[in-house]
């Protein structure tokens, strides 16, 4: 029998690529592309399995496409660019990489909060522009980090170790999610549960951690910045369309709020023209999750589901971080092709 066919999107770990060979036809890009859709529907067209990043869309018009396609495994926490419900009802499991990334995304959330609330960046240029001449005592001045209150919207995984962090700088840790957590978590978390109004008028750093749904689009916008305090840093590290990154920048602009950190954007990798030009904005490209060692995991970790997903390996027919397990039940269209 011919080995199912696997297409990996973009280049990743050759060594961990390699652990699919023995089962599969790999076809791994060597290079990062922009794939069109007329691209992307090509090298899908005979594949069993996929393991994609997160700006390959794989929607009903991709799937319609893709008539032997089991499986699709995204390198990344956020599945956005995923329709769920047209992969589900083709029969066709998805997965995500949840967990091996959420202590490093925490530490990048600090790294930012903390450059944005005491200028780095802009200090940075500064000096490198040659402008440093000597000392004022009243220059540079940003805002304290310790001991103020730190609210995060979004208190999953990566916003409960984002919360656990902050009892180093003694801060004062408020949050608003869709559902509160248990009261042993918002201990462990030294986290106080408010609604979001409070949590934006009360906030001296704001961190955004919540996934982008078309409900959470601009949750984030010009009434949500005027509504927090003029001396307030906000930072996202989730998912670009949750800030209304047009309003953000007029924020910043005016004063409205005095300072922000973005690894995200709406449209990326194209940013907001009127972002460029602030100098009170940190500004990263989607790197949050990039350690060496977490890249690592998150690779490991799609292959592994794309194993499990045709009965290889340690978790053989039950992917590991799976987001439609009811796909496994489906006798009709068995993810294992002549199962």
């Amino acid at each position: 029998m011919n080995k199912p066919k696997v297409w990996v999107s973009r280049p990743i770990f050759p060594d961990i690529v390699d652990r699919l060979r023995p089962h599969f036809e790999v076809r791994a890009e060597s290079d990062e592309h922009a794939f069109t859709p007329a691209d992307r529907a090509a090298r899908l067209a005979d594949a069993d399995a996929a393991i994609v990043g997160l700006a390959e869309r794989i929607d009903a018009q991709t799937i319609a496409a893709a008539p032997r396609l089991r499986f699709v495994a995204n390198l990344g926490v956020g599945y956005n660019n995923l329709d769920l419900d047209a992969l589900t009802a083709a029969g066709i499991g998805a997965s995500n990489t949840p967990d091996v990334l959420t202590e490093t995304v925490a530490d990048y959330a600090w790294a930012l909060l903390l450059a944005a609330a005491r200028r780095v960046g802009e200090a940075e240029r500064w000096l490198r522009q040659g402008h440093w001449q000597g000392f004022r005592f009243d220059g540079w001045l940003g805002a304290d980090v310790h001991g103020k209150t730190l609210g995060i919207l979004g208190m999953g995984r990566i916003g409960q170790a984002i919360a656990r962090r902050a009892a180093g700088f003694r801060s004062r840790v408020i949050y608003h999610n869709r559902s509160r957590l248990e009261p042993g978590l918002e201990l462990d978390c030294g986290a106080t549960y408010v609604d979001k109004a409070t949590l934006l008028a009360e906030s001296d750093h704001l961190v955004l951690v919540l996934p982008f749904t078309p409900q959470t689009r601009h949750a984030i916008g010009a009434a949500e910045l005027a509504a927090m305090k003029p001396t307030a840093t906000l930072v996202n590290i989730a998912r670009g369309g949750i800030v209304d990154d047009a309003a953000l920048a007029r924020a910043l602009a005016d004063g409205t709020i005095a300072s922000a950190a973005l690894d995200v954007f709406e449209g990326e990798p194209s940013v907001h023209p009127g972002l460029l030009h602030l100098e009170n904005i940190v500004l990263s490209p989607h790197i949050a999750s990039a350690s060496r060692d977490t890249r690592r995991d998150m690779a490991a970790l799609a292959v592994d589901n794309v194993l499990a997903a045709f009965g290889h390996g340690p978790h053989a027919g039950r992917p590991p971080s799976i987001l439609n397990p009811g796909v496994l039940a489906d006798a009709s269209r068995p993810l294992i092709p002549n199962a």
